[in-house]
């Protein structure tokens, strides 16, 4: 079967599906201009002094605050991104009915702002940051402000200690609340999409195993769970907008 025709036939299991589950990951946003993370041209195939994966780990955090920081505005951050074909459509899904969950791994706020309202965030978001002190929050337009303030580009609470942004880093657990609603979610659905990831970060990547309904997968590359999904569609996730 070519992938137009699957793409037909995704179509028509949403149409016939009384409820829709998306779950998405990194390939989400890159038409927004966010890169992804393992692909070629990926961010953790950049060159830095640290490995990223020890730059976004919270031990890292701890000990080198600047060095984090650093990277994290550089790498992590994109006030100017803005929610893409596949953001909207899973936003006008939901406001149909018919999609029930968003469950992301991404941390850019985009479904959001595309107007999804159910989103389950599993790494966090880059728009909620909390000093874990005196547990003040802070927006991320704050923290642009608090790293300008500090000479060494650490943003800090008023309190004096280092503001920590709410995403998921190496070494923390997923948040409980999210995993069990995401689990809750899936298991529940007639049709779950899966779209823009490896499906290689886990334990998120494991929550696929729970969906009891049809799975339909969309990446730009073929992945390891291709041949355990009901459909595999190797194609940019921008097609939901004609799917859904």
């Amino acid at each position: 079967m070519k992938d137009k025709e699957r793409v037909s036939v995704l179509r028509e299991w949403a149409a016939e599906a009384d409820s829709v589950v998306f779950f998405g990951g990194a390939g989400v946003s890159t038409a927004s201009g966010i890169p992804d993370f393992r692909s070629a041209d990926g961010l953790y195939n950049l060159k830095y002094r640290f490995p990223p994966e020890q730059m976004l780990s919270i031990d890292f955090f701890n000990a080198c605050p600047s060095e984090f920081y650093r990277f994290y505005f550089d790498k992590m951050i994109y006030p100017e991104a803005r929610p893409n074909a596949a953001h909207i459509a899973l936003a006008e899904a939901e406001a149909r009915g018919k999609v029930k969950a968003v469950v992301t791994q991404n941390i850019d706020g985009l479904h959001q702002a595309a107007g999804s309202r159910n989103v389950l965030e599993l790494h966090g978001s880059v728009h909620r940051n909390r000093c874990p002190h005196c547990g003040r929050s802070y927006s991320l337009e704050q923290m642009f402000s608090l790293r300008d303030a500090s000479a060494d580009g650490v943003p800090r609470c008023g309190c004096g200690h280092t503001v920590k942004p709410s995403v998921v880093l190496y070494g923390e657990p997923l948040p409980e609340a999210a995993t069990e609603a995401a689990i809750a979610a899936i298991a529940a659905c007639d049709l779950l999409i899966i779209g823009g990831t490896s499906l290689t970060v886990y334990p998120a990547a494991g929550f696929v195993n729970f969906a009891k309904g049809r799975i339909a997968l969309v990446n730009k590359s073929r992945t390891d769970y291709d041949d355990a999904a009901d459909l595999a569609i190797c194609d940019s996730v921008e097609i939901l907008a004609g799917v859904l």
